[in-house]
């Protein structure tokens, strides 16, 4: 499933800020969290008790969290889809990185064909296909840098009978440099991340963050919207002074500043119970 990627990342929408306070606090700990103590986490970065219920409720209708009841309480645990979602966060924050510098010089391509009636199907493709990296050479054929998993996204889909794929390299008079630059809007990437220095590189943090645990959910929150819309081009055909060198550099400085005060903070607040079964 594709999460949603912010418009404007300077007002995230709470289910973009929600995943975040899961990966950091629930990811991987075998808890559910109480709703009360999720409002007031998020009381600190601005969103309504109402925006909180409500986006718990649809998370808990889209598959993301079950509910988890203690008396009069009602806990929320992740469910096996949203540990999936989470870890793949979680890998691109601290393993895939934001800048490629070890592209194999393969290029992966996904070439598909489906009629009208099955318009519902080609938007979830391509909408896959942007999540994972790729971009539109020419209508109905898509490439992505490196080896990527587009069979697992044709399967989930269900869509084998009507999609191609294979690797491969460029030949002339094709070159590489041209590709990235023909496919992907490179200047828009460039941009992103140099919003991202604008609004985290000062003296002092974003306004309206009153602690270090409203300032890393919502870094954490521009930095994956950062990296989930980047498809990690080869560095090797990008600007030397690349912008996503610098932005990274700053975001793991600060994860760094705010991580354990934010802890902290968080061990306090969040009301937290096993997940049944556990």
């Amino acid at each position: 499933m594709t999460e949603h990627v912010d418009d404007n990342p300077q007002h995230p929408r709470p289910q973009s800020l929600m995943l975040a306070f899961l990966g950091l606090y629930v990811l991987d700990r075998d808890i559910a969290v109480y709703s009360g103590s999720v409002i007031e986490v998020f009381d600190r970065v601005g969103v309504s008790e109402e925006a909180v219920r409500s986006t718990l409720s649809r998370m808990v209708g889209r598959g993301l969290l079950a509910r988890q009841r203690r008396g009069r309480r009602v806990h929320f645990g992740l469910t096996d889809h949203a540990t999936e979602v989470l870890r793949d966060g979680r890998r691109r924050i601290w393993e895939t990185g934001a800048v490629n510098r070890a592209w194999d010089g393969n290029w992966t391509l996904v070439g598909f064909s489906l009629p009208d009636s099955r318009r519902g199907d080609r938007h979830d493709l391509r909408s896959q296909l942007v999540w994972a990296g790729f971009g539109m050479l020419q209508n109905g054929l898509w490439i992505a840098p490196g080896t990527r998993d587009a069979a697992g996204i044709v399967d989930r889909l269900g869509l084998a009978d009507h999609v191609t794929v294979f690797t491969a390299q460029h030949a002339k008079p094709t070159e590489s440099a041209d590709l990235v630059h023909r496919v992907f809007d490179t200047a828009a990437i460039a941009a992103r991340y140099r919003a991202f220095t604008a609004r985290w590189g000062g003296r002092t943090p974003p306004p309206g963050l009153p602690d270090d645990l409203a300032r890393l959910l919502v870094l954490h929150t521009d930095w994956l919207q950062l990296v989930r819309q980047d498809p990690h081009l080869p560095a090797e055909h990008l600007d030397e002074d690349w912008p996503a060198i610098e932005a990274e550099e700053l975001f793991h400085a600060l994860d760094a500043r705010y991580r354990d005060t934010a802890s902290a903070i968080a061990a306090e607040l969040i009301d937290e119970v096993p997940v049944e079964g556990t």
